[in-house]
């Protein structure tokens, strides 16, 4: 075994919280494990660098299906391979990332699997510690061109945007692709792909800082969703911008909240045009009418993605030199609360990292 095996490695765990507490929040705790030897086929990382995800919250809870106490936290994290069961393996050394989920390898619909896992909180331990165990082809290796930190930041955010935006959206050049909710490291993500492939990218938030942040990073305009009438104001915009010879409809909408999203964009939905959902945090239900049938408008659900979408993803943030939106930097694992606190309150504008020992690659540029 090539690479020298540590004992143990700290990593951060879900605990159930006292019996009868009410609200349910389950307890996230930090304790030494033993790492066991490495199977045929297995490679260590030692992490550098992880993100949140808000299913994080969603496990402590207890809003979250399939919570296994006493598993490790987190889907993302990036760091560098330190020991193989093959000597000779040349993973060995190199920096990579983490397949934030298992089940779903090439097949171009859906999972081959019939449960699509994802790691972390449940039956597969996450990559909140710092060493993991990993099968060595569900890691991927790290773009050059971004830090440990920003790689973090991409896994399973990336995987789920790629596959909303590109793939179910297919979102191309000159197109109007609507991104509900930006702010958050999906939608952000999901913006900067699509400005890559050239569309016009139109966004809604509750917060206007963030719209004016989002526009400072190459989108269109933006609407307040908290304002009744955000379509009429949209169907303005995209009105003026079009002069009367351009296109004045959104051509797909990019969607995490659910509930009335279909009536809301109806008028600016063009004819055939399409609302891909990838999240339901405002209503677990989307109402479809006779109306969108008559406009042959299509809604369309949208779960991360195949083994192959990430690395075709990651291929093209590596030729389009993307950098993920990174929020907030944190100082080890005794600083993860504060990160748990922070993906409650929603005050992110892009990914909550905890920074481990070392980052390698360029230098992380934080909007702190």
């Amino acid at each position: 075994m090539a690479g020298r095996l540590p004992k143990s490695t700290h990593a951060l765990v879900v605990k159930r919280c006292s019996e009868g507490k009410k609200p349910i929040y389950h307890d996230a705790i930090l304790e030494e494990r033993p790492i066991r030897p490495l199977k045929t086929g297995e490679i260590l990382v030692k992490m550098s660098a992880v993100s949140f995800n808000h299913r994080d919250v969603w496990i402590r809870l207890g809003q979250y299906p399939g919570i296994r106490f006493g598993s490790t936290f987190g889907a993302d994290g990036a760091g560098s391979v330190v020991a193989a069961a093959d000597g000779n393996d040349p993973l060995l050394f190199k920096r990579v990332f983490l397949t934030p989920m298992r089940g779903w390898e090439s097949d171009p619909s859906a999972p081959e699997a019939e449960g699509l896992e994802i790691l972390g909180g449940g039956s597969r331990d996450g990559t909140f510690a710092d060493y993991v165990v990993v099968e060595r082809d569900q890691v991927i290796p790290s773009p050059d061109h971004l830090s440990d930190v920003q790689t973090s930041a991409w896994p399973l955010g990336g995987l789920t945007a790629w596959r909303a935006a590109i793939v179910n959206a297919g979102a191309s050049q000159g197109q109007n692709i609507l991104i509900t909710g930006i702010g958050g490291g999906v939608a952000l993500l999901a913006m900067q792909l699509c400005l890559a492939k050239g569309a016009n990218v139109y966004v809604t938030s509750g917060s206007d800082e963030k719209i004016r942040k989002a526009v400072s990073l190459g989108a269109k305009a933006g609407v307040n969703y908290k304002s009744k009438d955000w379509p009429s104001q949209l169907a303005d915009i995209l009105e003026k911008e079009g002069d009367g010879a351009g296109q004045t409809k959104i051509d797909a909408v990019v969607d995490s909240g659910g509930g009335d999203i279909m009536s809301r964009v109806n008028k600016v939905l063009k004819a055939g045009g399409r609302v891909v959902c990838y999240g339901m945090t405002a209503n677990p239900q989307i109402k479809f009418t006779m109306r969108e049938v008559l406009k042959n408008q299509q809604l369309v659900g949208s779960t991360m993605g195949s083994h192959k979408d990430l690395i075709d993803a990651t291929a093209f943030i590596v030729a389009h030199r993307i950098v993920p939106v990174v929020s907030h930097v944190l100082d080890g694992f005794s600083s993860a609360e504060a990160g748990f606190q922070l993906m409650k309150r929603g005050d992110q504008f892009g990914k909550i990292v905890i920074k481990l020992e070392g980052d390698g690659g360029v230098k992380a540029r934080a909007n702190l």
